[in-house]
């Protein structure tokens, strides 16, 4: 078993699900800021980049024994693909409904923070990069069930600004990542976090 781990020369995963991840919540939130409306650019790229993408990259980290990783990865992806299904179930004519003006949706919200505020914790023993994205996409789900919930569109633009600096750090992280690598040398810091 540890020769297998030691021989391991596959590569680091955490790009794609960063980049799937980050590219996907921007987009999104250009439209939650209100700079155009939710359309299949944002659906499609919900199910294929920010979904399986990012699965695919759990499913490589959990192979290379990442639980963090793995886990992150793969549960965000599935945030993307069940979001798209709740915006389009309802519209598919199988006599579905969408989350109502009650706290469906702010449910559904508060306990995709809850997570991320979990995994936040886990990010204090990684890097500064990874603080940055989890700790604003903590925010930004508590500002988006906030908006949600009281229906104030004041509230669901800010959302979408702090959106879009959180998928914009994600962006970062996994673009630094791969410089990184290619260049063997740290082109975009990361900021190592010092372990205890």
């Amino acid at each position: 078993m540890t020769d297998a781990l030691a021989s391991d020369r596959t590569g680091n995963p955490a790009p794609l699900g960063l980049m799937g991840f980050g590219m996907t919540t921007v987009l999104l939130n250009l439209h939650n800021a209100g700079f155009f409306p939710l359309d299949s650019m944002i659906l499609g790229m919900g199910i294929f980049y920010g979904g399986l993408a990012q699965v695919l990259a759990g499913i490589m980290e959990w192979k290379k024994g990442n639980t963090f990783a793995a886990t992150a990865f793969t549960s965000y992806g599935m945030f993307w693909l069940s979001l798209v299904a709740l915006v389009t179930l309802p519209k598919a004519g199988l006599g579905l409904t969408g989350p109502g003006k009650d706290f469906a949706m702010p449910a559904y919200l508060v306990m995709w923070g809850i997570f991320t505020a979990v995994l936040f914790i886990g990010t204090l023993r990684l890097n500064r990069a990874l603080q940055v994205v989890f700790g604003s996409l903590t925010l930004l789900f508590a500002l988006l069930a906030i908006g949600d919930a009281s229906g104030n569109e004041a509230i669901a633009k800010f959302a979408g600004w702090v959106g879009i600096f959180c998928g914009a750090s994600a962006i970062y992280t996994g673009l630094a990542q791969v410089l990184n690598e290619v260049y063997g040398k740290t082109v975009w810091p990361l900021g190592p976090v010092a372990k205890r």
